[in-house]
């Protein structure tokens, strides 16, 4: 495979969902096992990684509010299952030596650190893997909008989007064996299309900023370090496709 643009410093972004290994919902400790064992090796490699983590596995908030709670009030509930699981991703790396930092948009100062830019910026430089948690702190925006900010602040090479499958297809590669992945894309066609690959919001963002959106699969053994040297398999969103 053609080599492609090494990325140094990225906001990788993870589901709730991915969390959950086979189960229906929650934490699968195993799972976050072999993610965090991912991420070691692309930390590992040299590279200065800094992760938001959704809350789907735990609380949806969009769905609630659907139910008829408050939406304010539901996205609150949902940052608070973003904090669970930056916990739980903290816990299997430091199990595997590696150094982290939580920090909240939401101030807990018992359980993680204040969200500040600075800081996080300083924690990359020394090695360490930063988790961002709870979001923006504010109701009405999703966690794909909290990594683009996170991602443009912090200064990042890229977001990547680690899925279950290689890339962005033109339709479902599970159910249409006659599904191609896209090697890259333009930021204008994913939101034309609605391709649904982070919220357009997030999408927009990014764009704006310049930041390269890259999809891969956060399954395959040893992906994301290959994706950061830029041999992986990926799909690359970008203003230059």
């Amino acid at each position: 495979m053609t080599a492609r643009r090494r990325f140094n410093r990225v906001l990788l972004k993870l589901s709730g969902e991915s969390l959950m290994g086979t189960g229906q919902y929650g934490i699968d400790p195993a799972t976050v096992e072999r993610i965090a064992v991912e991420v070691k090796l692309a930390r590992d490699a040299g590279f200065q990684i800094c992760l938001v983590v959704g809350g789907g596995n735990i609380f949806r908030g969009l769905a609630a509010a659907a139910k008829g709670f408050d939406r304010a009030s539901a996205d609150y509930m949902g940052m608070l299952a973003t904090v669970m699981n930056a916990l739980a991703v903290q816990n299997a790396l430091e199990h595997m030596g590696v150094e982290t930092r939580v920090q909240s948009a939401i101030p807990m100062a018992s359980v993680c650190e204040p969200y500040i830019r600075r800081r996080a910026v300083r924690h990359m430089e020394k090695g360490r893997i930063v988790i961002f948690a709870a979001g923006t702190g504010n109701p009405f925006f999703t966690t794909d909008t909290a990594a683009a900010l996170r991602a443009a602040e912090m200064g990042c090479d890229a977001l990547l989007k680690g899925t279950q499958v290689d890339g962005v297809y033109t339709a479902d590669p599970k159910k249409d064996p006659t599904a191609r992945r896209y090697e890259t894309l333009s930021f204008n066609k994913v939101l034309a299309d609605n391709l649904q690959v982070l919220d357009a919001s997030a999408v927009a963002l990014c764009r704006d900023n310049r930041i390269p959106i890259v999809v891969f699969s956060i399954h395959e053994h040893g992906n994301l370090a290959r994706v950061l040297e830029g041999t992986g398999t990926a799909t690359i969103i970008s203003n230059d496709a």
